[in-house]
């Protein structure tokens, strides 16, 4: 037996041998403490060297993003956990910057702007990550906006068309139709290959489950993905879900898809921002709005845009909603936005009550892209069509006060009355273009002439069928991008005719 003395070298030799390859580096971690907490936003000292839009960590395992750098403590909005967080809860800083899981694993799911799951289907699967503040394409990385997105309401792709890259607002009154017009477009995007994200901002719960609802009902969570922060939600939470959103949609853009976001609704992402700019003590400007409030939906906004081949040729189409009082859409927030906006849809709450849905008032509403993103078949019709729709509201506002009229303005009242019917829509019914362009060259000929408006409905209903079965070939012209032969005309026409008289 080997003496102790040898079997301790031994010890002592192996012991150092295999220490050799170990290093120990001190590790340095900057604490701070929370001074005070109000409403989602805590006041901290202690962390000198933390950086703007950082992550922080709370000791009660809440999560908080910087927003304030001041000389003597730093502005944290709380985004998980704010029940926990109070006076002298410490805080450690993580060197992260706000990021969120993106990728095919989030389509069809409900998650709030962090991506942690609302649905109760597990966990979210995704192995990428991209921050919510990113830089916008710069104007060389761009391409024009030429390429349609339907949105199925006929009014809206007639009248005030969108492409893919646009941005077009869509504003007007409380519950007259904003989520209903974006739901539809959502909808229609079945079969084109758009990925679609809606952004709940401060709605109710209830409403947000109305919109999944009719979304799963229709087969549309099958292409889309809901971020939602409720209105119980803190404010942090309600500021970064549109930019959270965002970064979700960039995800399938920047690989050469198209993309489109809804943000429902920017109102009360503004009153988010102005609720944590208040309690974070910035001067408050015009309506106690902080002077940067342009500035955070310029740069939502402006990450909207098709790019160009060498960028990957994806785009990313944003439709913004906002919300008016009494119609005044020169409003502070509204016209901040209209400025930012490549147009916008304007609903019109006395055309709500009148009936007519969509409530769209064909007179302010306007997509300054216009008939660049139009097919050819539906440019030729959505002419002629506008026309005579403005000439009725105009002639039909003069006779109310018992003007004498003759029988050519007789006739292009009786019309405008026929083609108002046809452009009213119920929702969750999204309309194919095709069909869109053969009621439309059917109304714009006259061949409802003799059709009593209340059965404009039932004519239509009856009449998509018929072209859908007689006239395929018609329909597959149409969705290539041909125009209108004058044989299609014709024949569209000859069939609107047999089909209203049989109605």
């Amino acid at each position: 037996m080997a003496p102790l003395k040898d079997i301790l070298d031994d010890t002592l030799d192996a012991l150092e041998r295999s220490t050799r390859s170990l290093s120990f580096a001190p590790r340095v971690e900057q604490q701070g403490v929370v001074l005070s907490y109000s409403d989602g936003v805590a006041a901290v000292s202690g962390l000198g060297d933390v950086e703007n839009e950082e992550i922080v960590r709370f000791d009660t395992g809440a999560e908080g993003l910087v927003l304030d750098l001041l000389p003597d403590a730093v502005g944290i909005v709380v985004l998980s956990g704010y029940e926990s967080v109070g006076a002298g809860s410490r805080v450690m800083r993580t060197g992260l910057t706000l990021s969120v899981p993106v990728g095919e694993g989030l389509i069809g799911r409900v998650v709030d702007p962090l991506a942690k799951p609302l649905d109760e289907r597990g966990p979210v699967e995704s192995d990428e990550r991209m921050p919510v503040e990113r830089k916008a394409p710069g104007v060389l990385k761009r391409e024009p906006v030429t390429v349609p997105l339907h949105t199925g309401i006929k009014v809206i792709d007639a009248m005030i068309p969108i492409g893919r890259g646009q941005r077009e607002l869509i504003v007007g009154d409380r519950s007259i139709g904003k989520t209903a017009i974006a739901v539809d477009t959502v909808q229609n995007q079945r079969d084109t290959n758009v990925v679609c994200v809606y952004v709940a901002v401060g709605q109710k719960a209830a409403n947000i489950g109305r919109v999944v609802k009719a979304l799963r009902e229709h087969g549309a969570m099958d292409y889309t993905v809901v971020v939602a922060s409720d209105a119980e939600d803190p404010p942090g939470l309600k500021y970064i879900a549109p930019y959270a959103g965002c970064a979700i949609a960039e995800y399938f853009r920047d690989r050469g898809g198209d993309a489109l976001i809804v943000y429902d609704d920017l109102t009360r992402h503004a009153d988010a921002y102005r609720e944590i700019s208040l309690l974070l003590k910035r001067p408050p400007g015009r309506e106690a709005y902080p002077g940067d409030i342009f500035y955070i939906h310029s740069r939502l906004l402006e990450r909207a845009a098709r790019l160009d081949e060498k960028s990957g040729g994806g785009s990313l189409t944003a439709l913004p909603i906002v919300e008016t009082q009494a119609g005044n859409i020169s409003a502070f927030i509204p016209t901040n936005l209209i400025s930012i906006t490549d147009g916008q849809i304007y609903l019109e709450s006395k055309l709500f009550r009148q009936g007519q849905l969509p409530a769209v008032d064909t007179g302010r509403s306007v997509s300054r892209v216009g008939g660049k993103t139009q097919l050819p078949a539906v440019k030729d019709v959505a002419g002629r069509l506008r026309l005579d729709y403005n000439q009725y509201l105009e002639l039909e506002y003069f006779t109310r006060f018992g003007a004498r009229i003759d029988e050519s303005t007789r006739k292009s009242l009786e019309r405008g009355k026929r083609i108002q019917q046809v452009l009213r829509q119920p929702p969750n019914e999204p309309r194919p273009i095709a069909e869109q362009v053969a009621v439309f060259t059917a109304a714009s000929a006259g061949a409802l002439d003799a059709l009593d408006p209340d059965r404009v409905s039932a004519f239509e209903t009856a009449f998509r069928t018929r072209f859908r079965k007689e006239r395929p070939d018609t329909a597959s012209r149409i969705e290539e991008g041909e125009s209108l032969s004058d044989e299609d005309r014709d024949a569209i026409v000859s069939l609107a005719k047999e089909v209203a008289g049989e109605t």
